[in-house]
């Protein structure tokens, strides 16, 4: 049966790094899911059962962990000890912080653009990249996970945390653009 005791990288053979392998990553999970769906318990005692459900749901709850960069690097960062806080600190990088309000400002502008998909489309476009330099940076300073290196990756976090949200409002912003039509 499943070792709840294992850490979600343990429980999926990986390395605990920050880089993950996608491909093994999903076949371990069809693997894993197999093994504990419920089907196959369908004549087993109510505790099996029961012990199967819960496996399904700690398997579904690594999973999801583990193929999202913010997630992931917040659960790295616990297993590795760093204190998140209750999940209501912020960035103390007040450059950053100055761009998210200008980012924010063209989010809200962006309707009352002649082509306010294509500024969606730029602006949406320009978070992934932004955020695609912040999931290198992190990757290099897990590998080293000083704590300097451990105290940046919790701020890189922090400032993903916010253009993820801004990646979902322009989400957001689109659909109420298309309800509108």
């Amino acid at each position: 049966m499943l070792d709840f005791s294992k850490n979600y990288f343990e429980l999926f053979g990986l390395p605990v790094d920050y880089i993950v392998d996608a491909d093994h990553l999903s076949t371990h999970y069809r693997e894993l899911q197999k093994a504990v769906h419920p089907d196959r318990f369908a004549n087993s005692t109510e505790q099996e059962r029961r012990i199967s459900m819960q496996g399904a749901v700690h398997i579904n709850e690594a999973y999801e962990t583990l193929k999202d960069p913010v997630r992931r690097a917040r659960y790295l960062l616990d297993l590795k000890g760093v204190d998140m806080g209750n999940g209501q600190e912020t960035t103390r990088d007040t450059l950053f912080l100055m761009e998210q309000m200008e980012l924010r400002e063209t989010l809200e502008e962006a309707p009352n653009k002649p082509d306010p998909y294509a500024v969606i489309a730029d602006f949406m476009a320009d978070i992934q990249q932004r955020i695609d330099v912040l999931v290198d940076e992190m990757a290099v300073q897990f590998k080293g996970s000083t704590p300097e290196q451990l105290e940046a990756a919790k701020e890189n976090l922090l400032k993903m945390q916010f253009l993820k949200k801004l990646g979902n409002d322009a989400e957001s912003l689109e659909a109420e653009l298309d309800d509108a039509l």
